[in-house]
């Protein structure tokens, strides 16, 4: 049920040779493999959990500028059910540069999201969410049912969330209705009776999930917060959530990697949706635009 991408004295290729039996597998074999399995799970469940593919030194960093940003913004809880009344979320992450412009396009993340979308898939949100103590479980919904799309239909939203800390059953892990993706209507919202299971998950995974599966946060029974990343994505023919192109200042988008600046939206989708006059949107960051017209190939 999980996919892990970790290589190591207990991963594939020692295992194998240490049995004899199987050639010695390659760091990159392991991480097809388990690429492979991530998108059938996706495709079949509607999810998988990528375990332990976040370095320490990166989660202790966004760890560390979440507090900050808490601090300066005085961010306090928001008053519906949603987002959470003893929940704390801060918006729009990559207007503050790094760490978080690293978390887009994680090497053992990133790869996941195309295999579901394609790789002209955009970044449509990237908030944090602060379970905290005393919080109730969130109402069950699909992060698409807002698009006028009729169920079950391809994937045009993949969203993941990183786990800061442990995500457990009493603390509020994601609750998943394994399968839901394939259902003809999305949840009722508000309904209390829909059976779901906790994603329980150690810091440093990432649960990745088809746009249409029924979730939810679950509740947190303990006296620490549940910590998480919600790092999301659409198709490049889908309206982005956030507004990347407004909510991030010119300045910082300009500093950002190629890859970054066209998943948040400085480029084009198959060579036409998204120019401007014919001209590659990365150039207004003062890139090197490479756009050549559908009608021109």
């Amino acid at each position: 049920m999980k996919a892990s991408w970790r290589v190591g004295a207990r991963g594939a290729g020692a295992h194998a040779r240490a049995n004899d039996k199987l050639p010695a597998m390659s760091e990159a074999m392991v991480k097809n493999e388990a690429l492979e399995r991530a998108l059938r799970e996706v495709d079949e469940q509607g999810f998988a959990v990528l375990d332990g593919v976040i370095e320490e030194d990166l989660l202790d960093a966004i760890d560390e500028a979440l507090l900050r940003i808490e601090r300066e913004r005085s961010i306090v809880p928001a008053s519906n059910d949603f987002e959470g009344r003893a929940t704390l979320r801060i918006y729009n992450l990559l207007a503050y540069g790094e760490p978080f412009a690293r978390i887009p396009i994680h090497s053992r993340v990133l790869p996941v999201i195309e295999g579901v979308l394609d790789p002209e898939c955009l970044v449509s949100s990237l908030s944090s969410i602060s379970i905290g103590p005393g919080e109730s479980a969130q109402p069950i919904h699909s992060d698409d049912q807002v698009i006028a799309l009729r169920r079950p239909h391809p994937p045009v939203v993949c969203n993941s969330m990183w786990a800061l800390t442990d995500f457990t059953e009493a603390n509020g892990a994601t609750r998943i209705v394994p399968g839901s993706h394939k259902w003809p209507d999305p949840p009722e919202y508000g309904r209390q009776d829909i059976e779901s299971i906790p994603a329980e998950m150690k810091r440093g995974s990432v649960l990745v999930w088809h746009g249409s599966l029924w979730h939810g946060g679950g509740a947190n029974r303990t006296s620490e917060r549940r910590v998480g990343i919600a790092m999301n994505y659409c198709a490049g023919f889908i309206r982005q959530q956030e507004n990347q192109q407004l909510g991030i200042p010119r300045a910082v988008a300009a500093g950002f990697p190629e890859r970054l600046q066209r998943l948040i939206g400085y480029g084009t989708y198959r060579h036409l949706i998204g120019h401007i006059d014919k001209r590659d949107p990365r150039e207004l960051l003062g890139g090197e635009g490479t756009m050549r017209s559908i009608w021109d190939l």
